[in-house]
């Protein structure tokens, strides 16, 4: 490519995600698409072998997965303009396949048709803007509580999918440091450690390289067969558009879609919010995060696709996180994702070759940054501080951002009444406590 091309992409570049207003750079923003890429990777592997225990062709998923992915992630970097990346999320993909199908006894056609009345109801309350008014309603030391509760809970993802830490003992335990996968997580923190400490510019994406490349030699990193790194995508005709309507006005339809709203609602906030505290991609002059409807939007719009196409909800996605650490701050970073997911659409072997030992690392790392904001919280008012903690705990404890978040709401609307300070409340969020606490009561 001419020079002269090469200088024109970039001005095209920055005039469409203003670069040099966010203080970044073309280098700096592929980087961290390709670092959260990396550590996202595994809902390629992962989402098909879920759903496929319901019956659903786990090829076909797998395409679905790309494809929602990337309509996702796209209108979230050319819509919004934010470095955040949407796949089908964990959590959501258990609760379709071992509660609504395995548990409940539903059909997967039946659990998709929640997921399509999920993404249209969140469609109509994005064009309302009653989501943003969810996310403005939440206080600022609960948006801080979110950012490092989220922290925490990708930190306890790393450390789990690594085998760091396993069920075990009274609930869990370390895993064996006579598994080279443990061994070299902890080598890999090490690494990457260093690589910070020296300033050296990539150091996360990296360390994965380097991770995955010592993977090899202790028989951690799995090489494709043959070394067949080409393959081309399977269909999803067995999936495509697999609706019912027999049961579209029960009651299990109703109580199926509004469990997957409460989920989808705020784990799609929590993730936002760590996200653009991280970053400081607030509004100009407020502490507002910036083009957040717009953001809900792209997010109601994949969990719609992605249901056509045959997959479980898409949300935004917690390991976004590790893009923004390495300094992510548009859409150039997303849009640097969903290429990367098309990529691997036909040379998925490759990215599903890099181990958790590689990407947990970043995990565990980026958690660290993202505990910063405790530096900004008066642990001394107690009615702050509470439901503050009750949060950064609740997110890992739970498993889940959304119950962390709904229980740290509860606590603070809750002890703000008892101690009198209703200045501090506001309808929306006295509101969402009362729906939160049924919610617990009535379908949790």
């Amino acid at each position: 490519m001419s020079k002269h091309h090469t200088v024109g992409g970039h001005k095209f570049l920055e005039k469409w995600f203003k670069l040099s207003a966010e203080g970044t750079s073309v280098k700096t923003e592929l980087v961290a698409g390709l670092t959260t890429f990396m550590t996202m990777a595994y809902i390629l592997a992962v989402n098909p072998f879920i759903l496929s225990k319901t019956g659903m062709d786990a090829g076909a998923v797998f395409t679905a997965t790309v494809l929602s992915a990337v309509i996702g992630t796209l209108v979230m970097a050319l819509y919004a303009n934010l470095p955040i990346a949407c796949a089908p999320g964990m959590g959501a993909n258990a609760f379709f396949a071992f509660t609504i199908v395995l548990s409940m006894g539903h059909t997967w056609q039946f659990a998709l048709t929640a997921v399509l009345f999920e993404g249209i109801i969140f469609i109509l309350l994005t064009v309302c803007k009653a989501r943003e008014a969810i996310v403005n309603a939440i206080p600022e030391s609960m948006k801080h509580a979110i950012t490092v509760g989220i922290g925490l809970f990708i930190a306890f993802i790393g450390l789990v999918t690594s085998g760091v830490v396993v069920k075990g003992g009274a609930i869990i335990a370390l895993g064996s440091f006579a598994s080279p996968g443990v061994i070299l997580t902890m080598v890999g923190v090490i690494i990457t450690a260093v690589l910070l400490y020296k300033n050296i510019k990539g150091a996360m994406l990296l360390s994965i390289l380097i991770v995955t490349v010592i993977g090899v030699f202790v028989g951690v990193t799995k090489l494709p067969a043959h070394y067949n790194f080409l393959s081309l995508p399977p269909s999803i005709s067995p999936i495509f558009c697999k609706f019912t309507w027999d049961d579209v006005f029960s009651l299990n339809m109703l109580i199926t879609v509004i469990v997957l709203l409460f989920m989808e609602l705020f784990d799609t906030i929590g993730t936002l919010l760590a996200c653009v505290n991280r970053a400081k991609l607030f509004e100009p002059g407020t502490r507002k995060p910036r083009n957040i409807n717009r953001a809900l939007l792209a997010d109601a719009i994949a969990t719609t696709a992605g249901a056509c196409l045959g997959t479980s909800t898409v949300t935004a996605f917690v390991e976004s996180t590790a893009g923004v650490a390495v300094g992510g701050k548009t859409g150039l970073t997303s849009l640097t994702v969903a290429i990367l997911f098309l990529v691997a659409l036909v040379f998925s072997p490759i990215f599903l070759m890099v181990p958790a030992a590689a990407t947990a690392p970043i995990l565990i790392t980026v958690g660290l940054f993202m505990i910063a904001p405790i530096k900004e919280m008066d642990l001394t008012d107690f009615t702050e501080a509470v439901p503050f903690f009750i949060t950064i705990i609740m997110v890992p404890f739970t498993y889940s951002i959304a119950d962390g978040i709904l229980l740290g709401l509860i606590t603070y609307v809750i002890i703000k009444i008892c101690t009198f300070k209703f200045k501090d409340l506001n309808w929306v969020l006295v509101l969402m406590a009362i729906l939160f606490a049924l919610k617990f009561a009535l379908i949790h």
